[in-house]
């Protein structure tokens, strides 16, 4: 079997997109910010968007965080991650298979995959994935129909097994970033800490400077 290509991840703080959080109502507003504030990924999940009104977010968004040199990541929809020429998509634990998506992705794109236990973990590494989110490491309520957390033991037990880097999801903030980093993440995944705080740039600002400098996967 042909070993999946492996792509540098060269970010790690990986903004998740809530519109209904931004503050301001303008989320494009609100991730603008965050990009002045050094953030270098950002994925589109608005997943009770119809299909026309999700290719328009996700084709501003994708001039927006070309502007800033960042990357651009759709949940999900891999029709309008293609169509807009998004640098990857984000797979869910319902979404297509992961094979299936790297085949229909291509090789040149960036696969990321939520991963709620190891088992999960290790299948998203086997089957192509560049990166995966993990948790809730922490409580938070919208991710709160996924169990009860997962804690920062399970988050290192996962980080120790993996190659690819694993982004540590659910409840980060500055109170406990480095927590998760200590646990072995390679970055954190994020809403509202960013997208529902008063000053989305200054707060990004804050989160990149907990964190260690971002090092590079190689091929």
């Amino acid at each position: 079997m042909k070993e999946p290509t492996r792509h540098r991840i060269d970010f790690n703080l990986y903004l998740i997109s809530d519109r209904r959080q931004a503050r301001s109502g303008n989320l494009l507003e609100v991730v603008e910010e965050a990009l002045k504030g050094g953030v270098k990924a950002v994925q589109l999940r608005e997943k009770d968007v119809f299909s026309r009104d999700l290719y328009e977010m996700a084709h501003e968004l994708r001039k927006l965080t070309s502007r800033y040199g960042a990357g651009l990541f759709i949940n999900d929809r891999l029709d309008i991650a293609l169509a807009v020429d998004a640098d990857g998509i984000h797979l869910g634990g319902d979404s297509l298979p992961i094979y299936k998506a790297r085949a229909l992705l291509g090789e040149n794109k960036l696969l990321g995959v939520s991963c709620h236990n190891q088992v999960s973990a290790i299948t998203a590494q086997e089957k192509g994935a560049d990166f995966i989110t993990f948790g809730p490491v922490f409580y938070t309520p919208s991710k709160a129909p996924y169990g009860d957390p997962v804690g920062l033991a399970k988050l290192a037990d996962v980080t120790k097994l993996l190659e690819i880097p694993v982004f540590a999801l659910g409840g980060i903030n500055r109170n406990n970033a480095r927590q998760v980093i200590a646990a072995g993440a390679h970055g954190i995944a994020l809403i509202s800490a960013i997208i529902a705080d008063e000053k989305p740039r200054q707060e990004t600002e804050m989160l990149l400077s907990l964190l260690p400098a971002t090092g590079k996967q190689e091929d």
